[in-house]
């Protein structure tokens, strides 16, 4: 656990990285995958709606030792059909196992038929059976208004990403939403988990627990990209990476306090006490909030590097890094002996012609042959130059008569 302990801080510094981006492959083979059998399996399988949905009879009443096929099989003697659902649930009023059974809309003769074969094959009472009718215009109405608030939560995101941030980021907030909407549809299809109002409930729930864990990732992405035009230190996919990893633990740590209860609820309160709706409701959040948090870090900011990369800027900013980046692994290729070889050419050269042998700078020679004296105050061979003078810097005139300077740069009186 020590080794782990201080993960987060390496990660926030940079000491430690997972490269999110550069893998966007991989991540988008796999979501690819998994969109894929969703897909397949709501168009072959659909959709178990519910009898709020379709419309229907429910008949609940206490469990005995029948089992399932006995109990489907009088319904369907009964003229409930074949296609009744019956599921063992635990009864909410007083907590003991029940039996529930969803059948297509009966009328008010055939709804009496099934409760009078219920309670003479399993010797129950009329008030031991509770029976309910509910319209198929219900559930269209329940359908309705989800997809009205569905539209409506969309164009608030989009506007919302699109003022506070920018529309590319909007764009890959977007994707993010479809890929955990079409996987957590597509899971209730492949299982052939039944959709009820709290599933709908619980899918819009999730939609904005994903675009959270998103927000804050895009909210450091922008921190870190801020002035990247200007230099060439890193592309934007770089910068983008690094606040990925730099909020990973968060979006880690967040996951798992949430998934906490939510998995009490589904596999402790629906498993055992057989919760009903709360089984739908924490179904629905758990699925949701495992595809969340992975697109948050898997598909929304690669998609948004993806998106920015085409940008004329940020693909010269790329070429920039690039360059600069093959210059350092040039440099760190280049011999480590040549610079020693080359202060060995130096000495072989023999001492300079301008040096003395014990190193002082001799005077040049003057147009007569005599000496030209070093300027007091200046270094002997500084600057550029092949005579030590900086470029542009004014050169002293060459003195021909036979005077000389004393030390202190006073002409000596003869």
């Amino acid at each position: 656990m020590s080794r782990f302990r201080g993960i987060g801080g390496r990660l926030y510094r940079g000491e430690v990285s997972v490269d999110f981006v550069g893998r966007k492959r991989l991540w988008y083979t796999i979501s690819g995958v998994i969109l894929a059998v969703s897909v397949i399996a709501l168009l072959v399988f659909g959709l178990n709606f519910s009898v709020d949905f379709k419309g229907g009879s429910l008949f609940k009443f206490p469990a005995g030792t029948e089992t399932i096929s006995q109990v489907r099989t009088t319904v369907s003697d009964a003229g409930g059909g074949s296609d009744a659902i019956v599921q063992h649930v635990t009864d909410i009023a007083n907590g003991a196992a029940a039996w529930s059974v969803q059948t297509h809309p009966l009328t008010t003769a055939q709804q009496t038929g099934v409760s009078d074969a219920i309670g003479s094959t399993f010797h129950l009472t009329q008030s031991q059976i509770s029976s309910q009718f509910v319209g198929a215009s219900w559930g269209s109405q329940i359908s309705r208004k989800a997809l009205e608030a569905l539209i409506a939560f969309l164009i608030v995101i989009v506007g919302y990403l699109s003022i506070a941030f920018e529309w590319k980021m909007a764009v890959a907030a977007l994707v993010a939403l479809a890929h955990d909407i079409v996987i957590t549809v597509g899971v209730y299809a492949l299982l052939g988990f039944q959709v009820s109002p709290a599933s709908v409930i619980g899918l819009l729930t999730i939609l904005g627990y994903s675009l959270y864990d998103t927000v804050v990732v895009f909210d450091k992405v922008r921190e870190n990209t801020a002035g990247l035009l200007g230099s060439a230190r890193a592309t934007y996919s770089q910068a983008a990476n690094q606040a990925l990893n730099q909020t990973l633990v968060r979006s880690i740590n967040t996951s798992v306090i949430a998934l906490l209860p939510v998995a009490a609820i589904l596999f402790i309160g629906a498993g055992l006490l057989g919760a009903g709706e709360l089984k739908d409701l924490a179904l629905v959040l758990f699925v949701g909030m495992l595809s969340g948090t992975y697109s948050s870090i898997c598909i929304a900011t690669p998609v948004l590097a993806d998106l920015k990369e085409r940008e004329p800027q940020y693909r010269a900013l790329a070429k920039r890094v690039s360059l600069r980046a093959a210059g350092g692994r040039a440099a760190k290729r280049a011999p480590a002996g040549a610079a020693v070889g080359n202060g060995t050419a130096l000495a072989e050269a023999g001492p300079d012609p301008g040096l003395g042998e014990d190193g002082e700078q001799m005077p040049a020679a003057g147009p007569a042959g005599q000496a030209e004296p070093v300027p007091a105050g200046r270094a002997p061979g500084r600057g550029t130059g092949q005579g030590g003078n900086r470029p542009g810097q004014r050169q002293q005139p060459r003195r021909t008569s036979n005077a000389r300077r004393r030390p202190g740069g006073k002409k000596k009186r003869r």
